[in-house]
């Protein structure tokens, strides 16, 4: 079997891979609670919020694809796996059943602050060892720190 070979030293590789991983198990989540509201919200407002929330669905699967990509792009496998991802989020995880418009929005902007911390910490580790990576991150958190300020304006 091939194996891709990293073009980061060993110790690049693994900090990079760290961060990868932690971002693609955020993204994840990310798309799979934003669902979840999607699927079960009510309230005034829930055309608006409906809609946004596919928002950040789109974001986060688009995001966790890159990610990922990346990953295997410096010789890290990436995790996606379901276990993988239940047993390692950071997230708070949304109620069963109905949810109200405004307790989603205020769940949604949560999680999206604790991701774009958690992003902003990756941004960091991966300064020295790999600017590629790095500039993913920034990419990712511009556009996280863009769907808080939006989610956040409707609190």
């Amino acid at each position: 079997m091939a194996a891709v070979k990293s073009p980061l030293t060993e110790t690049a590789q693994k900090v990079t891979g760290n961060a990868l991983q932690g971002a693609l198990v955020d993204l994840i989540d990310l798309a799979l609670v934003a669902k979840q509201a999607h699927w079960n919200l009510t309230g005034r407002n829930f055309k608006v919020v409906h809609e946004h929330l596919d928002e950040i669905v789109d974001l986060a699967r688009q995001g966790q694809d890159d990610v990922a990509e990346r990953a295997v792009a410096i010789g890290v496998n990436p995790d996606g796996r379901a276990r993988t991802v239940a047993d390692r989020t950071e997230l708070p995880q949304l109620e069963a059943g109905y949810l109200a418009d405004d307790k989603v929005v205020a769940a949604i902007t949560d999680a999206l602050a604790q991701i774009i911390a958690r992003f902003r910490e990756r941004i960091a580790e991966t300064d020295e060892s790999d600017p590629v990576t790095q500039d993913l991150l920034i990419g990712l958190a511009a556009e996280l720190e863009k769907q808080h300020w939006m989610f956040q304006a409707q609190l």
